[in-house]
């Protein structure tokens, strides 16, 4: 029984220690540097979903080129919907600061 308590004492030391290493690294870096999103509905087709699919595309967002402001036309940016705060939005760059649209 001493064992078996002991066995369980440090799977759970061991556990916790890369709990609590894991945790703060995955968070600063889906915070910091990129994040997987799914992209859902019909504003971003032909490019993702196409053919009004029903299953979702996923993207990578890259942070640091946001960070930089290294936006080029063509990029696919995520925002805050400016209509609902809690919902996010995926768009593409068609004009940059200064180009007349």
């Amino acid at each position: 029984m001493a064992q078996s308590q002991g066995w369980v004492k440090r799977y759970f030391k061991a556990f916790c220690k890369g709990f609590f290493v894991a945790v703060p690294v995955a968070v600063t870096f889906l915070d910091r540097v990129a994040c997987v999103a799914r992209v859902e509905g019909a504003s971003m087709q032909p490019s993702l979903n196409p053919g009004g699919s029903q299953s979702s595309d996923v993207v990578l967002l890259n942070h640091w080129k946001v960070r930089n402001f290294e936006v080029q036309r063509g990029d696919i940016v995520s925002l805050v919907s400016p209509k609902n705060p809690e919902q996010k939005i995926i768009k593409r760059v068609i004009a940059l600061e200064g180009d007349i649209v």
